[in-house]
């Protein structure tokens, strides 16, 4: 039932060398891994050294370069150029004895109102001349202003100190909460105590001519609008400093 033994025919080649302490053929090229790399000729040493060198050279110059102060790369600039290209600042003439806020009294805009509120309430703390134009009393300050900050859409408030801008609520908030808004108050005239006899404070009258209507009416023309007040028909009380300057 079982196979008679017999050799096998096949044959097995022993690869193994009597020099090599491994005798599995997996390990044949250890030995060609491990074996020292011939020696270079000299001439190829001293080549090779000698492009680390110039490596080297070429990026110690390129260090310096990249770290070389810009005032020695770029020409220098033309003082009067740079004044030209300035803009320059922002100011309200015949302001420079006085603080100028425009605002509004108007509760249209609730963030707004407050704003024109808290602004009006730190800058009437340091008592000094103060013009508040409202801009919904009368419509001329609002071209006053656009003219004046060259722009169409408007924020308020915004503030003068000096005949110089300042900027607007959060700018303000800002300098008074540093202890900076005060400093650009010094040297203004202090603000006489009580309130205007002519107008109670309220710096704008009715209008003589049409009594606050804005509108004249005449037999021939029928009515029409008073050139003398604004939109409002009032008119602004000459004896305050929101008088025309």
């Amino acid at each position: 039932m079982w196979r008679p033994w017999s050799k096998s025919t096949v044959q097995i080649h022993d690869t193994s060398s009597p020099t090599s302490p491994f005798s599995f053929s997996s390990f044949k090229d250890i030995q060609n891994l491990c074996a020292e790399e011939p020696s270079q000729p000299t001439a190829t040493a001293k080549k090779t050294s000698a492009i680390f060198h110039r490596v080297r050279v070429a990026n110690s110059l390129l260090r310096a370069w990249s770290t070389r102060p810009p005032a020695l790369t770029q020409p220098p600039k033309d003082e009067s150029l740079t004044a030209q290209s300035e803009p320059s600042p922002i100011s309200v003439p015949g302001a420079e004895k006085r603080i100028v806020v425009y605002f509004t009294s108007l509760r249209v805009v609730r963030r707004t109102f407050e704003d024109c509120r808290a602004v009006r309430s730190i800058v009437r703390g340091f008592r000094v001349t103060l013009d508040e134009r409202d801009l919904a009393m009368d419509h001329g300050f609002i071209t006053e202003l656009q003219q004046i900050l060259g722009q169409r859409k408007l924020t308020l408030p915004r503030v003068f100190i000096g005949g110089r801008y300042i900027g607007g609520a959060e700018e303000v908030r800002q300098l008074h909460e540093a202890g900076e808004l005060k400093k650009f108050v010094e040297g203004l005239p202090v603000q006489e105590p009580g309130v205007c006899d002519a107008c109670g404070g309220y710096r704008f009258l009715l209008c003589d001519e049409c009594n606050g209507s804005h509108k004249l009416y005449s037999d021939k023309g029928g009515f029409k609008s008073c050139t003398s007040c604004n939109e409002n028909g009032l008119i602004r009380c000459l004896s305050c400093s929101c008088a025309p300057l």
